[in-house]
């Protein structure tokens, strides 16, 4: 695991300056080690492979995971109501159109088209990051997808793609549950579930066992997490790092 940091941002005044953090996942290196360093795979450029970011991640502890009170009521909206498919990404066709086309509407759709247009999504898929591709399936026909990376320690959650006439039912939110459960039961520490920025990103904290990186280790300190996120705007900035200056971005 080869770790370089790129120039941000500073405030000479106070003293304070910033760097991105990154990481190469070399020959060798376990996906286990690289994310519980607190790095996640980046996929903003398709110049750049299996190159991690250091981010304010989150993960949830599996080993005495249980579905809280809200897990319970998402859980039992969906429980039983669609056929779980996971294959390896070596035996799943990432070129078929139905199933591209099912990612991109949805990202077009939800977040807008400039998120994930079709070459991005065609970069993570042979990122060689992604271990397996989970599918659900009601009545013969997609309702969701979303992208695993993972080895005997850990699991990602990483992207998640589903039928737009149910996201205000929380069918995101029980794509993770399930993905929480599947995991425990294959004896997985550790569940992966993304960055945590901004109040957009406060659902995650319905789980319990959450941790959260705070630059230099994992805290359980929920109650922080929510706070510094809820202020996001004091240090949010509207530019990039230098190495990605370099870079062509999606």
């Amino acid at each position: 695991m080869k770790r370089f940091s790129s120039e941000l941002a500073h405030n000479y005044k106070k003293y304070s300056f910033g760097y991105a953090n990154y990481c190469l996942h070399e020959k060798g290196d376990k996906l286990s080690e690289i994310y519980a360093s607190g790095y996640l795979p980046y996929s903003g450029s398709p110049d750049v492979k299996k190159v991690f970011y250091e981010a304010r991640s989150a993960r949830v502890s599996l080993k005495n995971f249980v579905l809280t009170s809200e897990n319970r009521r998402i859980a039992n909206k969906f429980d039983g109501k669609f056929k779980r498919i996971s294959k390896s990404i070596k035996d799943f066709d990432i070129d078929n159109k139905s199933f591209l086309s099912f990612c991109v509407d949805y990202f077009s759709k939800r977040h807008g088209p400039s998120i994930m247009p079709p070459d991005r999504l065609t970069s993570i898929l042979k990122s060689g990051v992604i271990s397996d591709i989970v599918m659900y399936e009601k009545e013969g026909k997609p309702s969701a997808y979303y992208f695993e990376c993972s080895d005997e320690k850990m699991s990602h959650f990483w992207y998640s793609f589903y039928d737009l006439n149910l996201i205000h039912q929380s069918l995101g939110m029980w794509l993770m549950i399930d993905s929480a459960r599947q995991a425990k039961e294959r004896g997985v520490e550790h569940l992966y579930i993304g960055t945590v920025y901004g109040e957009k990103a406060l659902y995650k904290t319905a789980f319990k066992n959450l941790e959260y990186w705070d630059g230099q280790k994992w805290t359980a300190d929920v109650k922080k997490l929510k706070e510094i996120a809820r202020s996001e705007k004091e240090r949010s900035v509207d530019f990039i790092d230098e190495w990605k200056k370099e870079l062509k971005l999606f």
